[in-house]
Formats: structure tokens, C-alpha cells, sequence
């Protein structure tokens, strides 16, 4: 097989067995022609049956896991992490009314009154990769919910620093904090430094937000954070550091799920999805994404969750049909 052609029958038809019906679904509706009904059909199936059935059985009656409020701990079991997890499973709205619940419910609990999307509902509780998760993973699940706007608007507040005092400045109505703690992803986990990991989030969610929703203001987060994720080759993954001396091992580990520890084909998503997979200054990244695909056009799991969280996705080391669609997804937009 030609691994440049990524798209072969044979990785197809492994991606569309039915023994894994939510696989199944994405494969479908992404990456083939099927038509309308046949997605519908697979979508109910994948509901009913496999990993977001096992997910929304473990949702408590008020729409919560594990225990009341904004959901951040325990990882990676609870409110924040179900509703990630469900969405990158391809969970949706429409086809089970209990995810809207849980949608309405961690706004309710985890939303600051100034768009923050909080890891303990105040305004200091919120940090780039939890608000850009959110943001992307409630749309994918396609909640509507005018806090929602709020929350996107708010996100790029905090990426161009518009309107938003020090962190120092108390006193100002809207401002900084120890974590979220200055513009282009500045953040206090990373010795107060720009985060990549927040901004391939960030820059995700901003990817999915329709272009009639995109304000001047969400624009202009849009292209300082594009400038910033291309500051660096992102297949070198050259960002600032924190404390560490060189970047993590971890960005070039190909996982599922995708949680706060980000890969670089997180960051290819997101350049994708923003318009720029023909950009020359992503073609590296595309060609290490390229380069990872076994002779049979596969992806391996290289970082998961293994007894973390509700249910496991495959072994380490291993290959892995939610990764291969990952990759199949960033290079079908491409290619």
C-alpha cells in the first residue's frame, strides 16, 4: 500500500466493521458519501450502543457525574471530561435529550458571570485549555445557549487582551487572574508564559464556531492566535516551555482521547479547520501525520486514558480506529 494515499479500501472498510458503531458513524458521515438517511441511522445506532450509550448511563438523573457543581474533579470521570469525551465521540443533542441537560447544567454550575468557563464557577477559575475544551466540545454536542456567545466572547477577550485589566488591577470589572493571567495564551501553569497546549483549544473551538457568530473581535483572536501556533514549526513544537527544557514528549504522541495534554495533530485540527491546511508552514506537521501511518493505514494509540476514565479505547502501541480518524479527518480536509 501506498501510504501517501491514505484513503485505501482496506483502512475504510476497518473503520466501518460493525463492531464499533460510533467509529462507524463518524466514518460515514466524515470521511464518505452516504447519504443523509444512512447517517441518521448509524447516529441512532451509536447512541444506543457502544462507548456514548456507556458514557450518558453513568450521568446522574440532574445531569451531573460523579458529584454536583462545575465538574472539573474527579478526573477524569466527572462533569468536564464526560462532556469532552461524549463530544469527541460524536454525541449529539438532537439524539438524546440528557445531553442537553448536561450541557445546561455545567453552564448553570461552571459559568462566571462574565463568560468564564470556570473549573469552580468564579472568574479565577478559568484557564485556556478547560475554556477552550468546553467551548469546542458544547458546540460539537450542538448545545444552543446564548451563554454560549458569551463564553467565545470572553475567550477572545482573553487571547487580544481588549477591555481586560491586569491581573493585579482588582479593582477593574474585568481583568486577569492567577491562571488565565495575561493575552496570546499567557498562563500561570506555565510559569506565566503562553501556553500552546490552551491555544490549540482555544483555536479549535474557534475553528467550529460558524462564521456568522465570528465578531470582529473573535476575528482578530482568530489571527493573533493562528500567528501564534505558527511562531513555530508546529512539527517541532517549539513553544515556551514553563519551567521545562524542552517541549514535552507528549505532543508528538497521537491519542484519544484529547483532554488538557494536547498532540500536534490537535493543532492541525485546528489550522485546518481555520481555512490554513494548504498553509506551506503546516506541511511538516502534515508529513509527520503522514509518516505515522503503519503499512496497513493505520494510526496507533500513543497516549491514552487506560482505567481513567469511563471506558478504554485501545490498547498503547497499538493501532487504533478512533486515531485513525483523527488523522483521516485533518488529511481528508486537506487532500
Amino acid at each position: 500500500m501506498n501510504k501517501l494515499d491514505p484513503f485505501s479500501t482496506r483502512t475504510l472498510e476497518w473503520l466501518l466493521e460493525e463492531a464499533n458503531p460510533g467509529v462507524r458513524y463518524l466514518t460515514r458521515r466524515d470521511l464518505t458519501s452516504s447519504t443523509l438517511k444512512d447517517v441518521t441511522a448509524l447516529q441512532e445506532t451509536a447512541h444506543t450502543e457502544g462507548p456514548i450509550a456507556e458514557v450518558l448511563s453513568k450521568m446522574q438523573p440532574e445531569g451531573y457525574w460523579v458529584k454536583p457543581g462545575a465538574g472539573y474533579s474527579p478526573k477524569y470521570t466527572s462533569s468536564v471530561w464526560s462532556l469532552i469525551l461524549l463530544s469527541q465521540l460524536g454525541a449529539h443533542c438532537q439524539v438524546d435529550r440528557r445531553i442537553g441537560q448536561a450541557c445546561a447544567y455545567f453552564l448553570d454550575h461552571a459559568q462566571a458571570a462574565s463568560g468564564q468557563l470556570s473549573y469552580n464557577g468564579s472568574p479565577g477559575g478559568s484557564i485556556d485549555c478547560l475554556q477552550g475544551n468546553m467551548c469546542a466540545a458544547l458546540l460539537d454536542l450542538g448545545y444552543i445557549d446564548p451563554r454560549l456567545d458569551k463564553a467565545f466572547e470572553w475567550m477572545a477577550r482573553t487571547v487580544t487582551g481588549q477591555g481586560l485589566a491586569k491581573a493585579s488591577d482588582k479593582s477593574a470589572p474585568l481583568r486577569y487572574y492567577s491562571y488565565k493571567c495575561g493575552p496570546l495564551f499567557a498562563c500561570g501553569a506555565n510559569n506565566k508564559l503562553p501556553c500552546a497546549w490552551g491555544a490549540a483549544k482555544v483555536m479549535l473551538a474557534f475553528s467550529k464556531l460558524p462564521l456568522a457568530k465570528r465578531t470582529p473581535l473573535i476575528n482578530q483572536a482568530i489571527q493573533a492566535g493562528v500567528d501564534f501556533l505558527f511562531s513555530s514549526n508546529p512539527a517541532q513544537a517549539g513553544y515556551p516551555c514553563g519551567n521545562a527544557a524542552k517541549p514535552s514528549g507528549n505532543w508528538w504522541k497521537f491519542g484519544f482521547p484529547v483532554f488538557y495534554i494536547t498532540d500536534l495533530l490537535q493543532i492541525a485540527e485546528a489550522l485546518v479547520g481555520l481555512g490554513y491546511g494548504n498553509d506551506p508552514r503546516l506541511s511538516d506537521a502534515l508529513k509527520l501525520i503522514r509518516e505515522k501511518q503503519d503499512e496497513h493505514g493505520r494510526w496507533k494509540l500513543e497516549f491514552g486514558y487506560t482505567g481513567k476514565t469511563w471506558l478504554d479505547f485501545g490498547r498503547k502501541g497499538q493501532p487504533n480506529k478512533w486515531v485513525t480518524l483523527r488523522a483521516l479527518r485533518v488529511l481528508a480536509a486537506v487532500e
